[in-house]
Order: structure tokens, then sequence, then C-alpha cells
């Protein structure tokens, strides 16, 4: 294998989310089968700051319509990121989450499903145990008291009301599931990508554009349906909303599976059942909550165990007697996100004790 895995490996490991080396090397592996050698050369050029076309074109001497074309084919391949910014197309070195395994999704076959998932646990163990979380959860909006309130990093519909652009696509961690032979109940086409600008999504090959109107329904659908939603655990600048579920979930088993809490941030909300109401069907437990945080009681009720809730919501939207709803924690308990991605690097780099390299 040549040692430019190794070297596109360690510059991935020194982003503020990282990419751990392992024993069996299956960090190499997965590498060696996004990348062949000359793409993973032009990656290396690649700066984590973003660059238009011109702009990279100039820094490595080369014509414009040759660079172009190599970009196009690098972003179109999911090995950069490529979005728009104040109306220019922007290209730049990504980590591996949330960035180069996400933007797989066209290219995900059994063989790649398969590295990815024996890598997962030692690159979530690491991924989530640092802060800043990764992800924040967003509550189901119509459960929240409208009384209370709530920030714009709270309300899953504020978010898309204040976008431009929409491109709906299939979840890449239920797809990598299903490539497994793992069944899953749920829809494969519920993830979100969201821009503030116009026309983001005019050379993203990974899903459909749709509409403003058409993205609100993706989301009613998700929490009709149960899932979580989630983005980035910032308070401005989301770039996605996931909808997920329990069993699929990098970030949802990155809790319950691979003891890496900060995989997904909790919400400042909490969900409490009234006993007096509550039948005790058992469905919040059974069918909704995604993390296992409602439990019998002796008596006929169930209840939350609190320090377990994550407060999407999930579970108070289905109660047949409402007996469910969510509630705002105490000011002490709220971690107040980053205030945009850059924060969020600089925050995770001072996590890792590393130095933030953005050339």
């Amino acid at each position: 294998m040549t040692d430019v895995y190794k070297r596109l490996a360690t510059r991935l490991d020194e982003l503020p989310g990282g990419y751990p080396a392992t024993e069996s090397g299956i960090e190499l592996k997965i590498l060696e089968k996004i990348f062949s050698p000359e793409e993973a050369e032009w990656t290396l050029k690649m700066r984590s700051v973003p660059e238009t076309v011109e702009q990279v074109a100039e820094r490595l001497g080369k014509p414009v319509p040759e660079m172009q074309e190599i970009l196009d084919n690098l972003h179109e391949k999911g090995q950069i990121g490529s979005f728009k910014m104040f109306g220019q197309r922007m290209y730049m070195l990504f980590p591996y989450i949330v960035g180069i395994y996400e933007f797989q999704l066209n290219r995900m076959d059994k063989e790649m499903a398969h590295l990815f998932e024996e890598y997962a646990p030692e690159m979530i163990k690491e991924f989530g145990t640092l802060e800043p979380a990764v992800g924040r959860v967003i509550p189901v909006a119509s459960e929240i008291d409208a009384e209370l309130q709530v920030h714009r990093y709270e309300d899953v519909e504020r978010i898309i009301n204040e976008a431009k652009s929409f491109q709906l696509m299939e979840c890449i961690c239920r797809k990598e599931k299903l490539l497994q032979g793992k069944d899953c109940p749920h829809k494969l086409e519920t993830c979100l990508g969201i821009s503030g600008e116009e026309d983001a999504f005019d050379k993203f090959p990974r899903g459909k554009v749709i509409s403003q109107e058409e993205a609100l329904k993706v989301v009613k659908d998700a929490e009709e349906d149960g899932l979580v939603h989630w983005s980035y655990n910032v308070q401005e600048g989301h770039a996605f909303v996931c909808n997920c579920c329990s069993c699929c979930c990098g970030a949802l088993r990155g809790v319950r599976e691979f003891d890496a809490p900060n995989m997904m941030a909790k919400s400042h909300f909490a969900a409490v059942i009234d006993p007096d109401a509550c039948t005790a069907c058992g469905d919040c437990a059974t069918e909704r909550c995604p993390v296992d945080a409602i439990v019998e009681e002796d008596g006929p009720a169930y209840r939350v165990v609190a320090e377990s809730c994550i407060g999407c919501g999930v579970c108070t939207s289905t109660c047949p007697t409402e007996a469910i709803k969510l509630e705002r924690k105490p000011e002490s308990e709220h971690v107040i996100p980053p205030k945009n991605l850059m924060q969020w690097y600089q925050d995770r780099a001072a996590s890792r004790g590393i130095e933030l390299k953005l050339g």
C-alpha cells in the first residue's frame, strides 16, 4: 500500500474531528477504497478553508479549466467538499465525519459498508467522547409549549424556513445497514441538505433538489415515523437536518452502543409523563423512545429516566392520552452550542489538545 494513504490519514487526523489510527489499519483500507493514489495526492493539496477554483488554481499553478475538472471529479466522488458561499462555488478538505463518510452516499457498496462498520466502534468512540458534541438533537417543535422561549437551533421548522435551498438524500447509515443485510422499517430518503444560498445544490449529485414546502413535509413525516431530528451542534450555519433511527444512525448508536455521548448533544428539553393520565399502553417505551429512556413503574404507568432522555420529543406526538410533554430543563443544565462551525472547530481542537490547522 502506497504511503499516500498514511499521509492522508495523518492529515485527516490533524483536523478537529480526528481520524484515529487502528492496529488493524482499517482506516487505511477505507481510504484505499475511496481514493486512487492520484486522487489522494490531490486531496492532500486541498486546504481546510473554503477556496474558489481560481484560488486553488493560482496556488497550485494550474490553468483554471484543468483545475475545475480536477476539483469537480474529487467532489463528485465525495473526496472533498463543495458548497456555495456568498454566491460563489467553494471547495475544501472536509473531515471524515461529518464529511467524506457522508459524501460516499452514491458510491456506497457492500465492501465499503463492511469497512465502515468495522471502523465505526473505534472511530465513534474517539469522535463522540470529546467536547463539544458533534451534533445536537432538535426537539419536535409542535410538542413544545408555545409560551416557552425556543432558540433558533432548537426549532427545526425555523431552521428550514430561514434556508433558501433544499436537497433530499438517502440516509447513508440506513443504506449501509441495508447493504449488510440488516432490515430497517424506515424509509431511505429522510436526510435534508439545506443552505442559505440560492441554487446551492446545482452541483451536488447526492440527492434531489426539493422545495421548502417539501422539506417541511419531510420533517413532519419523520416525526410521525418516530425519527429523531439532529444537525450540527451550532447556533447558526446549519447545513443539514438528519432524521435518524436508533437501529442505524451512527450518532444514536454512539450514544446507545459505543459509550460516546458527545456524538449527539441532548436538547434543552426533557420528556415528562403525567402518571395520572398515563394508561400504561407502553407504546412510548417500546415503539418510540430511541434511547430506552422510558421504563415501566410498579404501578399502572411509565416514567422517563431524566438522565437518559435526549429531549427529542418523539415519544410525545403519538401518546393516545397526551400524557407526555416536553419541559425545558433548568438553565443550569443547558449546554449552549458553539456560535458557528468555525467556533466548533476551535473548541474541538482545544478539546483534543491540537493546533487548529486551517491551511
